[in-house]
C-alpha cells in the first residue's frame, strides 16, 4: 500500500495542474456546446464576399472553382448563374457568395475543437487530453484504496463509463 505522503502529493499536483487547466476547460467546453449548434444559424452571421474569377465559367467549372462542399446550381441563363449561396455573372467573372459563420472569436473556439495534424493548436489538444487522463488516474489515487470515498468513487466511475458507452453506441 502506497504512503499517505503519496496520496497527499497526488491531491496537490490535481489541485495545480486542476486550476491551471480551469481556463482552457471553459474554453473547451463552451466551444464543444457551440458545436453542437453547427448544422444551425445559431449565432452565426452573414457574410458576403465577391470573388474574380475566369470569365464566362459554366455551372461545373464554378463549383469547381469556388470549391464549395454540396454546390450546386439552381438556374442558369446566357448571362449568370445562380446558386444557393449567390450568383455568378458570366460576362464579368464575379461571383457573389453569401455564407454565414461565426464571429471572429466564437469562429476561433470552433477551429480550437476541430483542429488537425496540419495545425499548431494540435499540439495544445494532445496536452490536454493528456492532461485529462492524468485527471481520471490521479483522482482515484488522491484516497487510500481502503477508505470509503475511493470505493464509492469507483462504483460513481463505473457507472458514468457506462452511461457514456452506451450513449455512444445507441445514438444516431
Amino acid at each position: 500500500m502506497a504512503s499517505p505522503k503519496f496520496h497527499n502529493s497526488f491531491r496537490q499536483y490535481h489541485r495545480w495542474i486542476g486550476f491551471f487547466l480551469a481556463g482552457i476547460m471553459a474554453v473547451y467546453a463552451l466551444s464543444g456546446v457551440l458545436l453542437i449548434f453547427r448544422s444551425t444559424d445559431f449565432l452565426k452571421f452573414e457574410q458576403t464576399s465577391h470573388r474574380q474569377l475566369e470569365a464566362g465559367l459554366n455551372g461545373k467549372g464554378l463549383g469547381e472553382q469556388l470549391r464549395m462542399r454540396g454546390f450546386k446550381v439552381e438556374q442558369e441563363t446566357d448571362g449568370k448563374i445562380v446558386f444557393p449561396q449567390g450568383e455568378y455573372n458570366k460576362q464579368t467573372g464575379e461571383a457573389r457568395v453569401t455564407s454565414k459563420d461565426y464571429p471572429f472569436p466564437l469562429n476561433k473556439m470552433v477551429k480550437l475543437h476541430k483542429a488537425t495534424t496540419n495545425s499548431p493548436l494540435f499540439f495544445m489538444n494532445i496536452a490536454f487530453g493528456i492532461a485529462l487522463l492524468f485527471f481520471v488516474v490521479s483522482a482515484f489515487l488522491m484516497f487510500i484504496p481502503r477508505a470509503l470515498p475511493f470505493k464509492n468513487g469507483l462504483k460513481i466511475a463505473g457507472v458514468g463509463f457506462v452511461f457514456a458507452v452506451l450513449m455512444v453506441l445507441f445514438s444516431s
